[in-house]
């Protein structure tokens, strides 16, 4: 008998149906989850127009090889008998995980993009299947710009203090008695931010002044990733408004300097003991006869950098020396990550982890009830700030920051073209 041939388009293209043409693009989407996954001999290789970097892919390639590696590691004998390391290679493997299920996620999505755009080209003029394969393309350029932007986050390195606790330094700067009173504000601030954030505060080292505020004071803030919230707010704080001993009711300018000082160990900061001048003094105030008889308190000199730190807080000599030390070494790696960091200064704009003390960072209007922060060039309600509710300027800082720090990403991968 004759052959039933299936009509063909004005082009010569075989036309099928609707329902096949739809059937037929799910089946090509799985097909290429199936090549994806390893299902099929051909591991195949997205061209897509929305494709990342070379250099990119180049680095999530070989973090996919890493997570694979540490993952078999994970069952060798040597391995699952040693706690210690155990738990070493599960944190590294951690790390990676999030940027390997969404780079796993972005290659499907390619996948799913190409198959698409090829049935939309193939579609010919049939409107009903070109509208569907139209629809799909959009809907995935919008998640592979989303995924791409996710795994540029992903890729930027991580600071290695982000976990650290902190040693916060508040100094009273220009403004007299009144700059003492606004460092004293600010500590109260701090204070209550730490608490929402479930941290947990100490006063380190404290010089009251007169009027009731601080000449300088440090605190001690411990909890879940401290640093890489309160790293932000190294800087100079500067407040206008009219102080209370202020007879005449004009407007004064005072500044407090704040430093976030990383908690680093013994190993990553070497103290000389030789470059230490320590002499031990009697406590006084508040604590009982031990303070006030005994020579507890700790007065440290280190000679070559002329950081001299004092230390009433606990009511042993012991303990207070043992605080000084700490104190020291934070004090000691804030220089080196200073100096560090003053190499990319002209770079960027957020000058995160410098501690630089010079640079005037925020403004705390009383007259317009406002608080500006000249990095991000915004304003956030006063009274909210200096309550303690400083999420939404943390939240923008982190934000400018990791703009600026893809901006550099993707100067780096420039320059490797």
């Amino acid at each position: 008998g004759s052959v039933r041939r299936r009509p063909r388009d004005r082009s010569g293209k075989m036309s099928l149906p609707p329902q096949l043409r739809l059937l037929l693009l799910v089946s090509l989407q799985l097909a290429g989850s199936f090549l994806l996954c390893g299902g099929g001999s051909v591991r195949r290789r997205t061209t897509s127009m929305k494709s990342l970097d070379p250099f990119m892919l180049e680095q999530l390639d070989e973090i996919g090889q890493t997570f694979d590696a540490l993952t078999a590691r994970l069952g060798d004998a040597d391995v699952v008998g040693d706690a210690e390391k155990l738990k070493r290679i599960s944190q590294e493997r951690s790390k990676a995980e999030e940027t390997v299920r969404v780079y796993e996620e972005y290659k499907k999505a390619s996948l799913e993009y190409d198959d698409s755009k090829a049935l939309f080209e193939e579609s010919g003029d049939d409107a009903e299947m070109r509208e569907l394969a139209r629809a799909e393309v959009r809907s995935l350029e919008a998640t592979l710009t989303q995924l791409g932007k996710t795994l540029q986050l992903l890729l930027l390195p991580s600071d290695p203090n982000d976990e650290r606790n902190v040693m916060l330094e508040i100094r009273a700067g220009t403004g007299g008695s009144e700059a003492g009173i606004w460092a004293g504000d600010l500590m109260r601030a701090y204070q209550t931010y730490a608490l929402t954030q479930g941290w947990q505060v100490k006063v380190v080292e404290a010089s009251p002044s007169d009027d009731g505020g601080y000449r300088g004071v440090t605190l001690e803030v411990a909890g879940g990733a401290v640093y890489s919230k309160l790293k932000f707010e190294s800087g100079v704080h500067r407040v206008q408004r009219v102080p209370a001993t202020e007879s005449q009711g004009r407007v004064h300018t005072s500044t407090a300097t704040v430093a976030i000082m990383p908690e680093v160990d013994d190993v990553q900061v070497d103290i000389d003991p030789k470059d230490i001048e320590m002499s031990t003094t009697r406590s006084g105030g508040a604590g009982g006869q031990n303070v006030n008889k005994v020579e507890t308190a700790i007065d440290l000199l280190h000679k070559p950098t002329g950081i001299r730190i004092f230390c009433t807080q606990e009511r042993s000599q012991l303990k207070n020396k043992d605080l000084a030390m700490r104190l020291l070494r934070n004090k000691l790696y804030e220089i080196a990550q200073r100096e560090r960091a003053s190499e990319i200064r002209d770079q960027r704009l957020m000058q995160v982890g410098t501690g630089s003390r010079s640079e005037k960072i925020r403004t705390y209007n009383w007259k317009d009830s406002r608080c500006t922060d000249h990095r991000l060039n915004q304003n956030f309600p006063l009274d909210k700030v200096l309550s303690g509710d400083f999420g939404p300027l943390i939240a923008a800082c982190v934000a400018l920051d990791e703009k600026e720090r893809i901006a550099m990403l993707a100067k780096k991968v420039s320059t490797r073209r």
